[in-house]
């Protein structure tokens, strides 16, 4: 069966130059000129990964992929953009994206990216239900981090992000391994964003002293739990 593709693109040239290529290679494709059309399709339709131009008309492509994160968590979002700004990537990909290709780009990049977004979600591995991590308890599947005193919903990235820690809670991880499980590439504006999530994930678990994130000077990360083994 076709894989399906959501593409969210203002540019009708453009749009039609992506689904003619697309659909030239087995994909089905759904083109919208406009968010609120977007999110329409997405709601009543299923879709296997979402391509979001993010100008664009009654609402952005950064809006629109916290809707549909808020619907599924787990389809692939990747942004096409002439937004180039780092900010602007930190937005885009801490509103659920999965990759990020700046305009112009090439037609041929553009496929070898989807093919390894749908091939890296193949090949996640089982995780538990719920993982125990120290005072916590992590749901990945809900997105969810609880302790006594809150529970946190997570973004997708967030998830992911503290997924690969957790699984390799106590080993160095390096950066580059990192990059490449949770962002499908080690890119320097990938590794800033990284560096805002590993912030937010220590600001999310400082309840609990006996965890730590450490940062390996020119190595990586080490996820540091001394209670508690999950």
């Amino acid at each position: 069966m076709n894989k399906r593709v959501l593409l969210v693109e203002d540019d009708p040239n453009l749009g039609f130059v992506i689904q003619d290529t697309l659909e030239n290679n087995d994909f089905d494709v759904i083109l919208c000129a406009d968010g609120e059309e977007g999110l329409n399709r997405f709601e009543h339709q299923h879709f296997d990964i979402c391509l979001l131009d993010i100008m664009l008309p009654k609402q952005d492509g950064i809006n629109l992929a916290k809707h549909i994160r808020e619907i599924n968590s787990e389809v692939p979002i990747i942004f096409l953009t002439a937004k180039s700004m780092i900010e602007d990537k930190v937005d885009a990909f801490q509103s659920g994206g999965d990759d990020y290709l700046t305009k112009p780009f090439n037609i041929e990049e553009l496929l070898l990216r989807i093919n390894a977004v749908l091939k890296r979600q193949n090949k996640v591995g089982k995780v538990p239900d719920e993982m125990v991590v120290g005072d916590y308890k992590f749901n990945y599947a809900n997105l969810e981090l609880l302790c006594s005193t809150e529970t946190k919903v997570l973004t997708k990235k967030e998830a992911d992000l503290l997924k690969i820690l957790c699984l390799h809670k106590n080993e160095v991880l390096e950066r580059e391994k990192v990059l490449k499980a949770v962002w499908g590439e080690d890119d320097y504006f990938l590794g800033r964003s990284m560096d805002v999530f590993i912030s937010r994930l220590r600001k999310y678990l400082r309840h609990d002293k006996n965890i730590e994130i450490q940062n390996i000077h020119g190595v990586g990360f080490k996820f540091v739990v001394k209670t508690n083994s999950i």
